[in-house]
């Protein structure tokens, strides 16, 4: 059997994009909540949902350091190729309220929206959510040091992190198509 092969050339992209993430947003991975995903358009790489509204999700908003980062894994002599996901947020201060919520979140396995800064929105973890990897938390030395969290959520996926068409982002909900999600 034939493989499938590339679809289209690539030309020289222009110098209009910047790096780094804007928020997440984290998504509940359990049967009411889950984000679906209904078509995968093999052409942009973006998916429709299946879920008509996903509520309880929350968003944190960032600012420097955070990347996410996917690493194609292939094996000829296996036949095999995965994606492994590896998603680094840094979350500047510390607090009670906000340490009991990155425990809440190093139990779960969220399904994971990465809105970039180029407002770019992919899923992380789409079909088998997002583990909490490792981290820390940590006071910094000296006075210029961060004090805060670091959490690594590391995914693993059969294709690369889908990318979702929003059509609008009202600060709460997001749009996509037909249908929304919801988050605090």
């Amino acid at each position: 059997m034939a493989c499938n092969f590339i679809g289209a050339g690539r030309a020289l992209a222009c110098k209009d994009s910047v790096g780094g993430i804007k928020a997440v947003i984290f998504v509940p991975n359990d049967s009411s909540n889950k984000i679906i995903a209904d078509t995968f358009d093999g052409d942009t790489g973006a998916i429709d949902l299946l879920s008509a509204d996903v509520a309880g999700s929350f968003k944190y908003e960032l600012k420097g350091t955070s990347s996410l980062e996917e690493t194609i894994t292939s094996s000829a002599d296996n036949g095999t190729v995965f994606y492994e996901q590896a998603l680094n947020l840094t979350l500047p201060k510390l607090s009670a309220t906000d340490t009991k919520e990155i425990k809440l979140l190093a139990a779960s396995r969220p399904q994971i929206i990465v809105q970039d800064y180029n407002d770019n929105y992919v899923v992380v973890g789409l079909a088998n959510g997002a583990d909490v990897s490792g981290g820390t938390i940590v006071t910094g030395t000296a006075m210029g040091d961060m004090s805060g969290y670091t959490l690594v959520f590391s995914g693993m996926e059969v294709a690369p992190a889908s990318y979702l068409e929003v059509t609008s982002d009202t600060g709460t909900v997001i749009t996509v198509g037909s249908s929304t999600i919801t988050y605090s």
